[in-house]
Formats: C-alpha cells, sequence, structure tokens
C-alpha cells in the first residue's frame, strides 16, 4: 500500500498550453482597387474646402472683433461708474461737512432768532448745492452712458459700412 500513496503525492508534470496560431488576430488583406477620382469632384471638393475655411476666417474675425467691442464697452462702463461714484462720494462729503459747519455754527448761537436765521441760511445754500449736485450727477452718468455705447455704436457703423 505504501507504493500508492507515494504516486498519489508525486506531483504530475503540467503540459503546457499549444501555443494560439498567429493568424487568428490578423484581418485579411484585400487589395483596394485604384481608382482615380473625377476631376469635377475634386474640383467641387476643393471649393468646398476653401468657402469652409474663408467663412471660418470671417467668423473668427468677426468674433475677434466683437470680443475686442465688449472689452472697450466693459472698460468705458467701469470708468464711467467709477466717475459717477467718486462724484457721488464727493458730493456726499461736502453736504456732510456743511451739515457738520452748521451744527457748530447752530450751538454757538445766542438766541433763537440766530438760530432760524442760520437754518433757514443753510436750507438756501443747501439746496442751491444740491440742485447743482443733481446736474453733475445727470451729466456723469450721460456721459458714462455715452461713453460705453460708443463702442458699440462704431461696430455697428463699421459692420453696416463693410455690408454695404
Amino acid at each position: 500500500m505504501p507504493e500508492t500513496i507515494e504516486a498519489a503525492t508525486t506531483p504530475k508534470s503540467k503540459a503546457k498550453p499549444a501555443p494560439a496560431p498567429s493568424n487568428v488576430f490578423e484581418m485579411p488583406k484585400f487589395d483596394m482597387p485604384k481608382f482615380e477620382m473625377p476631376t469635377a469632384f475634386r474640383e467641387m471638393a476643393e471649393k468646398g474646402i476653401a468657402m469652409a475655411k474663408e467663412n471660418y476666417d470671417k467668423m473668427k474675425s468677426t468674433a475677434e472683433e466683437a470680443t475686442d467691442v465688449l472689452e472697450e464697452t466693459y472698460s468705458a462702463a467701469t470708468k464711467g461708474c467709477s466717475g459717477y461714484g467718486l462724484k457721488v462720494i464727493e458730493a456726499g462729503r461736502a453736504n456732510a461737512n456743511a451739515s457738520f459747519d452748521l451744527m457748530t455754527e447752530l450751538l454757538t448761537a445766542k438766541s433763537y432768532a440766530e438760530v432760524v436765521e442760520l437754518s433757514t441760511a443753510f436750507m438756501r445754500k443747501q439746496f442751491d448745492t444740491m440742485t447743482a449736485q443733481a446736474k453733475d450727477l445727470v451729466e456723469e452718468a450721460q456721459k458714462a452712458a455715452t461713453d460705453t455705447a460708443e463702442p458699440m455704436k462704431e461696430s455697428f457703423s463699421n459692420a453696416f459700412g463693410k455690408a454695404a
């Protein structure tokens, strides 16, 4: 009995798998027929390609011009808003200073009649000042709007000039 145990525990030699044939994954080779493309078809394809390239160049040029116009417009709008904001701050500072000056004068007033006189004079002066400030702000807003619209206006006039 011991012999059969040895035979069962002895490893068997493994057989190597057979190599795959080399042509299993190759594509069959067919000879492509050689033919000449008709000249009319070739000319039409070349014209189509030339027109597509020309149209692409025009679109690219137009897109670049539009980008430039938008950059100029946003730049002008930013500058206009900054100028308007500075005018508002300047007007606010002038009004605050005038109010503090009035308070200082009112604290040194000797009578009620003087308080009324100072207040009335302040209100008249402040009305004139605020009217002038409003006029300046309207002019600044109009200037900002005009400067912002100018690049677009020029672009449209150039585009219509090219189209005509």
